[in-house]
Protein backbone atom coordinates (compact mmCIF):
# COMPACT_ATOMS: atom_id res chain seq x y z
CA UNK A 1 0.00 0.00 0.00
CA UNK A 2 2.82 2.50 0.95
CA UNK A 3 6.10 0.76 -1.21
CA UNK A 4 7.61 1.30 2.33
CA UNK A 5 8.76 -2.84 2.97
CA UNK A 6 12.23 -3.88 2.93
CA UNK A 7 12.35 -5.13 -0.67
CA UNK A 8 10.82 -2.00 -1.98
CA UNK A 9 13.00 0.61 -0.45
CA UNK A 10 15.97 -1.42 -1.59
CA UNK A 11 15.20 -1.94 -4.56
CA UNK A 12 14.62 1.99 -4.88
CA UNK A 13 17.53 2.72 -3.47
CA UNK A 14 19.27 0.74 -5.88
CA UNK A 15 18.01 1.73 -8.71
CA UNK A 16 18.57 5.37 -7.89
CA UNK A 17 22.45 4.49 -6.46
CA UNK A 18 20.66 6.41 -3.38
CA UNK A 19 22.93 4.00 -0.84
CA UNK A 20 25.19 6.66 0.04
CA UNK A 21 22.08 8.84 1.32
CA UNK A 22 20.39 6.18 4.18
CA UNK A 23 20.08 8.47 7.55
CA UNK A 24 22.01 7.02 10.56
CA UNK A 25 20.69 6.55 13.71
CA UNK A 26 21.65 9.71 15.06
CA UNK A 27 20.80 11.51 12.02
CA UNK A 28 17.42 9.94 12.55
CA UNK A 29 17.14 11.26 15.77
CA UNK A 30 18.43 14.78 14.82
CA UNK A 31 16.35 15.12 11.71
CA UNK A 32 12.92 14.06 13.62
CA UNK A 33 13.97 16.53 16.46
CA UNK A 34 14.77 19.03 13.89
CA UNK A 35 11.82 18.76 11.67
CA UNK A 36 8.97 17.87 14.31
CA UNK A 37 9.66 20.57 16.33
CA UNK A 38 8.66 22.70 13.75
CA UNK A 39 6.10 20.87 12.86
CA UNK A 40 4.85 21.04 16.52
CA UNK A 41 5.54 24.65 16.78
CA UNK A 42 3.57 25.01 13.43
CA UNK A 43 0.49 22.53 14.92
CA UNK A 44 0.42 24.34 17.83
CA UNK A 45 -0.55 27.24 16.13
CA UNK A 46 -4.28 27.15 15.93
CA UNK A 47 -3.94 26.93 19.67
CA UNK A 48 -1.66 29.74 19.82
CA UNK A 49 -3.11 32.33 17.77
CA UNK A 50 -6.31 31.69 17.19
CA UNK A 51 -7.28 29.50 20.56
CA UNK A 52 -10.02 31.68 21.74
CA UNK A 53 -11.98 31.30 18.65
CA UNK A 54 -12.31 28.46 18.18
CA UNK A 55 -13.30 27.25 21.80
CA UNK A 56 -15.63 29.56 20.69
CA UNK A 57 -17.21 29.02 17.67
CA UNK A 58 -15.91 24.85 17.04
CA UNK A 59 -14.89 23.98 20.61
CA UNK A 60 -12.05 21.98 22.04
CA UNK A 61 -12.69 19.07 19.48
CA UNK A 62 -12.73 21.51 16.91
CA UNK A 63 -8.96 22.89 17.77
CA UNK A 64 -7.39 19.43 18.58
CA UNK A 65 -8.81 18.85 15.06
CA UNK A 66 -7.66 21.91 13.63
CA UNK A 67 -4.06 21.29 15.01
CA UNK A 68 -4.40 17.74 14.01
CA UNK A 69 -4.07 18.95 10.20
CA UNK A 70 -1.80 21.35 10.21
CA UNK A 71 0.40 18.14 11.94
CA UNK A 72 0.00 16.49 9.17
CA UNK A 73 0.57 18.99 6.57
CA UNK A 74 3.84 20.34 7.54
CA UNK A 75 4.79 16.53 8.30
CA UNK A 76 6.33 15.86 4.91
CA UNK A 77 8.89 17.85 3.26
CA UNK A 78 9.44 18.44 7.74
CA UNK A 79 9.78 14.72 7.96
CA UNK A 80 10.43 12.74 4.92
CA UNK A 81 13.94 12.47 5.21
CA UNK A 82 13.32 10.31 7.35
CA UNK A 83 12.61 7.48 4.94
CA UNK A 84 16.00 5.93 2.56
CA UNK A 85 15.13 7.86 -0.73
CA UNK A 86 14.15 7.89 -3.39
CA UNK A 87 10.31 8.94 -3.68
CA UNK A 88 10.45 9.76 0.35
CA UNK A 89 8.19 12.54 0.15
CA UNK A 90 4.48 11.37 -0.82
CA UNK A 91 5.07 7.74 1.05
CA UNK A 92 6.07 10.41 4.08
CA UNK A 93 2.69 11.83 3.78
CA UNK A 94 0.88 8.75 3.15
CA UNK A 95 2.18 6.29 6.73
CA UNK A 96 2.28 9.63 8.71
CA UNK A 97 -0.87 11.01 8.34
CA UNK A 98 -2.53 7.75 9.36
CA UNK A 99 -0.02 6.85 12.05
CA UNK A 100 -0.64 10.50 13.38
CA UNK A 101 -4.13 10.47 12.83
CA UNK A 102 -4.64 7.42 14.76
CA UNK A 103 -2.37 8.62 17.41
CA UNK A 104 -4.30 12.29 17.36
CA UNK A 105 -7.26 10.08 17.59
CA UNK A 106 -6.97 7.78 20.25
CA UNK A 107 -5.24 10.82 22.68
CA UNK A 108 -8.11 13.39 22.09
CA UNK A 109 -10.68 10.13 23.11
CA UNK A 110 -8.65 9.78 26.61
CA UNK A 111 -8.59 13.84 27.32
CA UNK A 112 -12.02 14.31 26.77
CA UNK A 113 -12.84 11.04 28.76
CA UNK A 114 -10.28 11.12 31.44
CA UNK A 115 -8.66 14.63 31.68
CA UNK A 116 -5.70 15.77 33.59
CA UNK A 117 -2.42 13.55 34.24
CA UNK A 118 -3.84 10.34 34.01
CA UNK A 119 -5.05 11.33 30.52
CA UNK A 120 -1.94 12.57 29.81
CA UNK A 121 -0.12 9.13 30.17
CA UNK A 122 -3.23 6.82 29.32
CA UNK A 123 -3.06 8.78 25.56
CA UNK A 124 0.24 8.42 25.23
CA UNK A 125 0.21 5.12 25.85
CA UNK A 126 -2.80 4.16 24.29
CA UNK A 127 -1.72 6.88 21.61
CA UNK A 128 1.83 5.34 20.91
CA UNK A 129 0.70 1.42 20.91
CA UNK A 130 -1.75 2.35 17.77
CA UNK A 131 0.45 5.18 16.53
CA UNK A 132 3.60 2.25 16.58
CA UNK A 133 0.87 -0.68 15.16
CA UNK A 134 0.51 1.79 11.79
CA UNK A 135 4.38 2.08 11.71
CA UNK A 136 5.42 -1.37 11.80
CA UNK A 137 2.30 -2.53 9.73
CA UNK A 138 3.30 0.11 6.56
CA UNK A 139 7.05 -0.43 6.71
CA UNK A 140 6.37 -4.11 7.32
CA UNK A 141 8.80 -4.10 10.07
CA UNK A 142 6.89 -6.64 12.77
CA UNK A 143 10.81 -7.49 14.12
CA UNK A 144 11.48 -4.21 15.57
CA UNK A 145 7.88 -3.93 17.23
CA UNK A 146 8.71 -3.34 20.66
CA UNK A 147 11.60 -0.78 19.87
CA UNK A 148 9.40 1.40 17.67
CA UNK A 149 6.77 1.07 20.67
CA UNK A 150 9.10 2.11 23.56
CA UNK A 151 10.59 5.07 21.49
CA UNK A 152 7.50 6.53 20.53
CA UNK A 153 5.76 6.11 24.09
CA UNK A 154 8.95 7.01 26.34
CA UNK A 155 9.88 10.33 24.06
CA UNK A 156 6.43 11.29 23.42
CA UNK A 157 6.08 10.96 27.56
CA UNK A 158 9.35 13.20 28.05
CA UNK A 159 8.43 16.02 26.02
CA UNK A 160 4.47 16.05 26.94
CA UNK A 161 5.29 16.14 30.69
CA UNK A 162 8.60 18.35 30.22
CA UNK A 163 6.63 21.24 27.94
CA UNK A 164 3.59 20.41 30.34
CA UNK A 165 6.03 21.23 33.52
CA UNK A 166 7.67 24.37 31.00
CA UNK A 167 4.46 25.85 30.39
CA UNK A 168 3.09 26.03 33.67
CA UNK A 169 6.98 27.30 34.93
CA UNK A 170 6.81 30.35 32.47
CA UNK A 171 3.33 31.30 33.55
CA UNK A 172 4.38 31.37 37.18
CA UNK A 173 7.24 33.57 36.64
CA UNK A 174 5.50 35.68 34.61
CA UNK A 175 3.22 36.29 37.82
CA UNK A 176 6.38 37.47 39.84
CA UNK A 177 6.85 40.95 40.12
CA UNK A 178 10.31 40.69 38.27
CA UNK A 179 8.80 39.14 35.42
CA UNK A 180 8.69 41.76 32.26
CA UNK A 181 5.95 40.25 29.78
CA UNK A 182 2.76 41.30 29.87
CA UNK A 183 -0.18 38.63 30.75
CA UNK A 184 -0.49 37.53 26.69
CA UNK A 185 2.45 37.93 26.04
CA UNK A 186 3.47 35.59 28.80
CA UNK A 187 0.46 32.76 27.63
CA UNK A 188 2.48 32.99 24.06
CA UNK A 189 5.49 32.52 25.20
CA UNK A 190 4.45 29.27 27.45
CA UNK A 191 2.70 28.08 24.79
CA UNK A 192 5.86 28.31 22.74
CA UNK A 193 8.18 26.92 25.28
CA UNK A 194 5.51 23.66 25.47
CA UNK A 195 5.36 23.20 21.89
CA UNK A 196 9.50 23.03 21.67
CA UNK A 197 9.60 20.60 24.25
CA UNK A 198 6.75 18.28 22.89
CA UNK A 199 8.71 18.93 19.47
CA UNK A 200 12.23 17.84 20.40
CA UNK A 201 10.88 15.16 22.80
CA UNK A 202 8.47 13.23 20.31
CA UNK A 203 10.75 14.38 17.32
CA UNK A 204 13.50 12.20 18.85
CA UNK A 205 10.92 9.69 19.26
CA UNK A 206 9.57 9.57 15.35
CA UNK A 207 13.52 9.85 14.03
CA UNK A 208 14.24 6.20 16.18
CA UNK A 209 11.05 4.81 15.11
CA UNK A 210 11.31 5.29 11.33
CA UNK A 211 15.56 4.03 11.80
CA UNK A 212 13.99 0.86 13.59
CA UNK A 213 11.47 0.28 11.06
CA UNK A 214 13.51 0.28 8.11
CA UNK A 215 16.66 -1.61 9.96
CA UNK A 216 16.01 -4.38 7.39
CA UNK A 217 15.76 -2.08 4.36
CA UNK A 218 19.03 -0.85 5.52
CA UNK A 219 20.66 -4.47 5.92
CA UNK A 220 19.77 -5.61 2.29
CA UNK A 221 20.95 -2.22 0.78
CA UNK A 222 24.59 -2.79 2.78
CA UNK A 223 24.52 -6.67 1.94
CA UNK A 224 23.94 -6.01 -1.61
Amino acid sequence: MFGLDPQSIAGRARVAAAASRVPTFSQSILRGMAGFTVVSLGGFGPWMLAGRWFYRHAGELGLYAACALVFVGLSGPLLHRLIIPPGSLLRCYKIFALAFGAYALVWMLSWMLLGGVIAGVTGALAGMLVMAGVLVWGFAARAGAVKVAAALFLANLAGYFAGDWAHTAVLAAAGGSGFALKPAAAILASQIVWGLCYGLGFGAGIGAAFYFCQEEARRMLKSA
